[in-house]
């Protein structure tokens, strides 16, 4: 038992920033599979090797003794890397001087945005189902949310429910495309809908972008920051870690302008001071490859996606197919079961799966509770043994 003199200091000694926070559900559903031995398509990491090139250039950096403190927001050649990578993929130039942040994944990166721009009592526009991340990150700034639900199974959202959002105290919203949890694409009719109203309200776009290269069935990535009047009022925050299979790398960046940017830096330096060298070093190569190496990561992705879907629905599970990111939702009605959560317990401890309860995704559980979310971010015997182990279902 907990005594009552750790009760009261655990009390004393508790930030009221952090009263509602929970462990990640996501990170727990990854400890009890390794604790049960069960397959992780919880938790969106590979367990496939990053390319051979790339580690051999983090070696190399190492060894070539690039180990000190790089510029706190970030080295100079990665930065060029980062602008010389949007000028050739979306044709919008960034100074890297003035307007690139390099940081400790894009984890950091939103964090530090939002610190940086938000102040307690300020309203922030979240569509919903969300990346569990946002709410801890609201709630570290004394910030309002306010929910704008994604409806299935196409995910859109009602453009009037989205005008009700907004207020003279709206000052961002987030925007996550490719969506985690459910896949979605925001289209550019879309996009400019958000656009007209973040105008109108003088507004913020908060844009998470980590899943960029991962694209299905034709889909565009479209920076919200490349919108007509949206370069000034956006920021782009991204990652080397889904893109280059190195989640673990801790390197992502933000996109801002002189302004915005100038802030976010105050943040990230007394936050984590800055990224890790060498992997910075690195990146220069993985920013500079060309056009096939991201056709060549949807297709594989594509692939194992239709393999996931296949051995969901063969089990039972109706499957929301993703039109990007590593992600599918899925509805669990069929099987009975009071909610997600005794759904994911029998999951991990009697067919040895684990998978992420869809009501973390949401601001009320219940929207949530006939909803779990599986990765397919895996090497193909990983997806070969979960489709055995699903089978069990059937039974």
């Amino acid at each position: 038992m907990v005594s009552s003199t750790v009760t009261a200091r655990r009390e004393r000694f508790r930030s009221h920033r952090i009263e509602n926070f929970t462990e990640s559900v996501i990170r727990e559903m990854t400890r009890l599979a390794m604790q049960r031995g069960a397959i992780n398509l919880a938790q969106g990491y590979p367990d496939f090797p990053a390319p051979a090139e790339l580690k051999q250039a983090a070696a190399d950096a190492i060894a070539a003794d690039i180990n000190q403190y790089a510029i706190t927001w970030g080295a100079k050649p990665f930065r060029d890397a980062i602008a010389a990578k949007y000028a050739r993929t979306y044709g919008m130039e960034f100074d890297p001087q003035r307007e690139i942040t390099v940081c400790c994944g894009a984890t950091e990166g939103m964090v530090a945005s939002m610190l940086a721009c938000l102040n307690p009592g300020d309203e922030v526009v979240l569509f919903e189902p969300f990346y569990e991340n946002y709410g801890p990150d609201t709630q570290l700034c004394g910030a309002e949310r306010r929910f704008v639900k994604l409806y299935a199974p196409d995910w859109t959202f009602d453009p009037e429910e989205l005008r009700r959002a907004f207020n003279s105290r709206t000052r961002a919203i987030i925007l996550n495309t490719p969506n985690n949890p459910t896949g979605k694409v925001f289209t550019r009719q879309e996009l400019e809908i958000i656009a007209g109203l973040c105008q109108e309200f003088d507004t913020l776009a908060i844009s998470d972008e980590i899943y960029e290269h991962i694209l299905y069935d034709g889909a565009v990535h479209i920076p919200i920051a490349s919108l007509p009047g949206m370069r000034e009022r956006s920021i782009l925050v991204n990652s080397m870690s889904k893109t280059y299979s190195v989640t673990g790398w801790r390197v992502g960046w933000v996109l801002a302008p002189p302004d915005l940017s100038d802030s976010i830096r105050k943040v990230h330096d007394f936050l984590t001071v800055g990224a890790a060298a060498p992997l910075q070093a690195a990146g220069v190569l993985a920013l500079g490859w060309g056009d096939e190496y991201y056709r060549h990561l949807s297709a594989a992705y594509a692939e194992r996606r239709n393999h996931m879907v296949e051995s969901l629905e063969s089990a039972g599970f109706r499957c929301h197919v993703p039109r990007g990111a590593y992600y599918v939702m899925t509805d669990i009605s069929a099987f009975g079961f009071p909610d997600d959560v005794a759904f994911v317990s029998h999951l991990i401890e009697t067919v040895g799966v684990a998978a992420v309860p869809g009501s973390s995704f949401f601001s009320h559980s219940g929207d949530g509770v006939q909803k779990v979310r599986f990765c397919f971010c895996k090497k193909y015997e990983t997806l070969e043994s979960a489709r055995r182990q699903l089978n069990k279902l059937k039974e």
